[in-house]
């Protein structure tokens, strides 16, 4: 039977996604780091399909639901999806207006598929959702804890929509497990749905990627072949714990700690005037703190950041 319990935020908060991508930006938007940059931009395809699917399964559970906790969760999660997928929409034009005519194939596909898994039962869409919804929470972990490594000296437009994109991700994170939960909780769908959910997504940006770096004639040479092997290793190292602890039948989102980065984040955009853009993330900065700066903030923000 299922209980609604809170959730590790006060409040999923609804942001306008105002992110601008200047029309000249770079598809190779981390300086010399392609596969990282094409991995990202490939798995940014993926979203204006994959998230209307989870709003879209989001909104029909909810009239499987009887918690008013729970109805007001899913309605902020498709409200923060919603947002997200007509961002990358705008990002994935201008990759593809930038050198990537051949993306329009690979959304195409991708549009396919979605259309494809929307047929099934709602109860293996949740799980699917579920499963997708426990890789972001450790991509989250991930871009915040190695942002520097990752993202120095990147394109701040890019580079802080996707920070703040995960931050939004680990807000909502215990929303796709709660519909699952309530709708059905059986466990072997839900086990399953961890794979499916996670490696479906991953690996139509993967394929995205390889169309990229097939079009930039670099797919022979073993460099490439290294830094994909290195990028899918960090990938795995820092994500792959939060899918296997998303394996156990007591498993709940909640028992993941959000990180005092996104904690801060989350803190500072409380206190930003209404209407103002949402400042970018300094990438050239050494440690690319958050954007809203106080002496209040900063110290509350270190103290977390040496605790973790």
């Amino acid at each position: 039977m299922y209980s609604y319990k809170p959730k590790t935020v006060e409040k999923i908060v609804i942001r306008d996604f105002n992110f601008d991508f200047p029309d000249d930006t770079d598809p190779i938007w981390i300086p010399g780091q392609r596969v990282r940059s094409h991995m990202f931009n490939g798995l940014s395809l993926t979203m204006p399909y994959l998230e209307p699917f989870l709003v879209k399964t989001g909104r029909e559970t909810a009239q499987h639901v009887d918690s008013e906790e729970l109805l007001e969760d899913i309605r902020s999660f498709c409200g923060q999806e919603s947002q997200h997928y007509k961002c990358h929409r705008r990002l994935n034009d201008v990759l593809r207006a930038n050198g990537y005519p051949e993306f329009e194939a690979s959304e195409a596909y991708m549009d396919r598929a979605w259309k494809n898994l929307s047929r099934a039962s709602l109860e293996k869409r949740l799980a699917y959702s579920a499963g997708f919804e426990t890789m972001t929470n450790g991509f989250t972990r991930w871009l915040i804890k190695k942002r520097k490594s990752l993202f120095q000296n990147a394109d701040p437009h890019i580079a802080s929509f996707w920070i703040v994109h995960m931050i939004e991700e680990t807000e909502h994170k215990t929303v796709a497990l709660d519909c699952y939960m309530a709708y059905s909780g059986r466990y072997l769908p839900r086990f399953l749905g961890v794979f499916h959910g996670s490696f479906h997504v991953v690996g139509h940006g993967l394929r995205a990627m390889m169309v990229a770096l097939k079009k930039d004639g670099v797919l022979h040479k073993p460099s490439t072949w290294w830094e994909l092997t290195r990028e899918m290793a960090s990938m795995i190292y820092n994500v792959g714990p939060f899918l296997l602890r998303a394996l156990l039948p007591w498993h709940d989102a909640r028992s993941e700690k959000d990180p005092a980065y996104m904690q801060m984040w989350v803190k500072g955009y409380e206190g930003m005037p209404a209407g103002q853009k949402i400042p970018l993330i300094d990438t050239q900065h050494p440690d690319m703190p958050v954007p809203f700066r106080g002496a209040a903030t900063d110290e509350a923000f270190g103290a977390r950041q040496a605790a973790e």
